[in-house]
């Protein structure tokens, strides 16, 4: 007998009324705004009315994405769930899907087999259409930019330092690089540009680091764009475009209540990608589940390396957030790859390749419980084919560093298979941690990246091309130096280098390129070759998505 797919589970499954859910968080259809009957927007004017409660933030990160599969957003929904059926009042708090990963090789962001988001066609297709308003007041800075220029450029605009990009919500690797202006004068300056993803705007970024629409606006406004032709910064505030694009985006702001499979409520709000951004949902979607329910639980993108840090350094530092326990997510098959096991061969008990994978958890587990000195638990995404003598070799060496691992079983039974991890979720909760961060904002910019290579990637230290050195300084002239960091790194590895597994020893990081994103209210330290519009593999997943005469849709995972 053969497994159902994600959609089968998610079409069999009988959503509630949204009123219904909304109603469990004490909301009432006056408070929201229906998008049929399992979707609605939440006004995030309501956080204004809520007083602070002390309620528990649960973050779920994971060791670097494997072709193996770790399962985050699996967990973070079961978990949740499980914490349901404990009898606490809890929420989820997670990012909506990017059409582009969904028509290509990734897939979606709703979860897998019994701990789903739902309605999961809708969440992973359009949604309430937040990505497409992003993508469009992105595309109206760009109009703006290049209407300035075309009518006489007032502004002194030096055509070839104009850094601001177009973006459409999927992977086409044929819009990276394009010219565009062709066709004589009426039809614009010619230049080059290029298409991000929209999930790669520093817009999104933004979009989710704001605490309402005011706040939204200002970081809209502070976006640089371009630079004169002697060197100063332009902005989407000297354009008075920021106006115009806060008003496209006012809607989106708002959070998005939809519901987990065993109807736990859920928000869905924002999706910055995570090795280019910060990778983590909105800040208003956390605070305000954190306002409504008693227990939130909330992930973050990729791996620790790049999700947990970027999620305390940046997202609970700007917030005023602190997780109160943090589960890290792994597989056995996860692990035997970083120890050298082909994809293929991954179902046979291999315990050397385990032990040699296995510093890749250990690594991780330090740096939540060590460095930002936070209370975890390993959870591990059990499959049929592991070995007892595998999984007791994984609880025995998290044991060494003081942190327990407890199966999870929540892709097969819902919320009933994450009943143990939540159980310790809860214990850990109540420990009193001190939240440390990996750097001082007040110190010079390249120390707070070497202090994100070393404490976290275990590099020996950073390397700096002369470009980036020579950013560096204009950005520290022009007053930018107290900002977070935002490290564009590969995801697959410690380092900046995708092919080194497991826990990378000896190895430096080189640092390419520096920028500001002055919006979103960070700066971006690029390494390696990290791509702001994908492409499509050979076979998309496209090809298997359909719908039937019913309006039934097919293939979608």
């Amino acid at each position: 007998m053969g497994f159902k797919s994600d959609i089968e589970i998610a079409q069999e499954t009988k959503l509630q009324d949204i009123r219904e859910i909304a109603a469990k968080i004490g909301l009432t259809e006056d408070d929201i705004e229906l998008y049929g009957r399992y979707k609605a927007k939440v006004d995030y004017n309501l956080l204004k009315d809520e007083k602070e409660k002390d309620s528990k933030l649960i973050l779920v990160t994971a060791i670097n994405p494997t072709p193996a599969g770790e399962g985050k957003t699996t967990t973070t929904i079961g978990v949740s769930d499980a914490l349901t059926k404990l009898g606490k009042k809890t929420m989820v708090a997670v990012r909506e899907p990017s059409l582009g990963p969904v028509f290509g090789i990734k897939g979606g962001a709703a979860g897998g087999g019994y701990a789903q988001v739902g309605p999961m066609e809708d969440i992973n297709l359009h949604f309430t259409g937040d990505f497409h308003a992003i993508g469009a007041a992105n595309n109206l800075l760009a109009a703006m930019l290049d209407n300035h220029i075309h009518h006489g450029n007032t502004l002194n605009i030096d055509n070839r330092k104009i850094t601001w990009r177009r973006a459409v919500d999927m992977n086409d690797r044929q819009l990276r690089n394009i010219v565009n202006g062709l066709g004589g004068r009426g039809n614009g300056v010619v230049r080059e540009d290029g298409f991000d993803i929209t999930v790669a705007s520093e817009i999104m970024a933004a979009f989710c680091l704001s605490t309402d629409i005011m706040d939204l606006k200002e970081r809209l406004g502070n976006i640089i764009v371009a630079y004169t032709k002697d060197d100063e910064p332009i902005t989407a505030r000297d354009l008075k475009a920021h106006g115009a694009m806060a008003a496209l985006l006012k809607d989106a702001l708002k959070p998005n209540l939809v519901q987990t499979l065993e109807g736990t409520p859920a928000f869905v709000h924002g999706g910055p990608f995570a090795n280019i951004a910060h990778g983590c949902n909105s800040v208003i979607s956390t605070k305000m589940a954190m306002n409504f329910a008693d227990y939130v639980v909330t992930e973050a993108g990729f791996g620790a390396d790049l999700g947990a840090e970027k999620f305390i350094d940046i997202k609970c530092r700007v917030a005023g957030l602190k997780a109160d326990a943090v589960i890290i997510v792994a597989t056995v098959r996860a692990l035997k790859y970083n120890g050298g096991v082909p994809k293929d061969e991954l179902n046979r008990e291999n315990l050397e390749a385990l032990e040699r994978g296995l510093p890749n958890l250990l690594k991780h587990v330090e740096n939540i419980t060590k460095v930002f000195k936070l209370p975890a638990v390993v959870a591990i995404n059990r499959f049929p084919l592991d070995t007892q003598a595998e999984l007791d070799l994984v609880r025995e060496k998290c044991k060494e560093l003081g942190v327990n691992v407890v199966l999870s079983e929540v892709w097969a039974k819902g919320g009933e298979g994450g009943i143990e991890l939540a159980k310790e979720v809860l214990k850990l909760t109540e420990e009193n941690s001190q939240l440390e961060y990996t750097y001082d904002l007040n110190i010079p910019i390249k120390d707070k990246i070497e202090a994100i290579a070393t404490k976290i990637y275990g590099a020996d230290g950073v390397d700096f091309t002369p470009v980036a050195l020579k950013e560096m300084a204009r950005l520290e002239k022009l007053g930018f130096d107290n900002l977070p960091i935002c490290m564009a790194k590969t995801q697959y590895s410690l380092s900046d280098d995708p092919s080194l597994l497991g826990r990378p020893e000896n190895f430096k990081i080189t640092v390419r390129q520096i920028k500001v994103s002055s919006g979103a209210g960070f700066i971006v330290a690029l390494t390696g070759e990290i791509m702001t519009m994908p492409g499509l593999p050979k076979v998309p997943s496209a090809e298997k998505i359909d719908v039937d005469e019913n309006g039934t849709i097919s293939g979608l995972f």
